[in-house]
């Protein structure tokens, strides 16, 4: 059952109407060369999800789900086909405008956490404002200790991650996701790590921000998350075997 939590800090302007998808995949292939020879993992998707959404890629050890996500990212570049994510053809970004467009774009959380660990929490939040200059210097210790409350850990704040709980951890990494404000959320097995309450509580957490209007795309081993995300999309050996769930339908009375 998910929790009632109180909304997350947000100072993204609305969209203007009309600008329903939020990520748009067509024909995109992903062949990496190996010393065996060619290996494909995305071997020609199509893939529309619309803002608000909450879709979770499932599917077993090497159906292609991480490689989807790091293409949506940006991390990989498709050997073919298109990848439009927030408005911007990543397929065709490098360099600095990549850079720049996944700072502002996207919130990336990972199995591990990532967090710094000569950082505090609210520092290791700070550090994507400080790479990408979103908010005003004095401004940024307070957002981010606010996110920190917003998801549960403000008093945490001062401590090094090492501190920190498995749960507590991935808080502060979805809070220092969350930092600039971006449009999109991608987690890459998020809860992989985690005991099962905390992972209800951090579904929860997505299933939260999909319901004020941010995407959500998660890749879990996880079978069951029909209640949590809006959408499930199962892979098989690179191509999607399953989609259920439609953009059409959002629960909570979105359209």
């Amino acid at each position: 059952m998910r929790h009632t939590t109180s909304p997350l800090i947000t100072t993204t302007e609305p969209r203007p109407p009309g600008t329903r998808e939020s990520i748009s995949v067509r024909g995109a292939v992903k062949t990496y060369s190996s010393p065996a020879g060619e290996f494909t993992a995305i071997a020609g998707i199509d893939l529309a999800v619309e803002r608000g959404e909450f879709v979770a890629i499932v599917g077993r050890s090497g159906s292609g789900k991480t490689t989807l996500l790091n293409l949506l990212a940006g991390i990989d570049r498709p050997t073919a086909g298109e990848i439009v994510v927030a408005g911007a053809p990543v397929h065709d970004l490098a360099g600095s405008a990549l850079a720049s467009w996944r700072g502002r774009s996207i919130g990336l959380v990972f199995q591990f956490f990532q967090l710094l660990p000569t950082l505090t929490a609210v520092e290791n939040v700070m550090l994507p404002m400080d790479f990408c200059d979103t908010f005003p210097v004095r401004e940024r210790r307070a957002r981010a200790l606010d996110l920190l409350d917003r998801v549960g850990v403000a008093d945490q704040a001062a401590k090094l991650p090492s501190s920190l709980s498995g749960g507590q951890q991935q808080r502060a990494a979805i809070a220092r996701a969350l930092a600039n404000d971006p449009p999109i959320l991608l987690a890459d097995e998020p809860t992989g790590n985690l005991d099962s309450h905390t992972s209800e509580s951090v579904l929860d957490l997505f299933a939260q921000l999909s319901a004020e209007g941010r995407t959500v795309v998660m890749v879990t081993h996880e079978r069951d998350v029909s209640g949590y995300a809006t959408r499930q999309v199962t892979l098989v050996d690179g191509l999607i075997g399953e989609d259920t769930g439609t953009a059409a339908a959002l629960p909570d009375g979105r359209s």
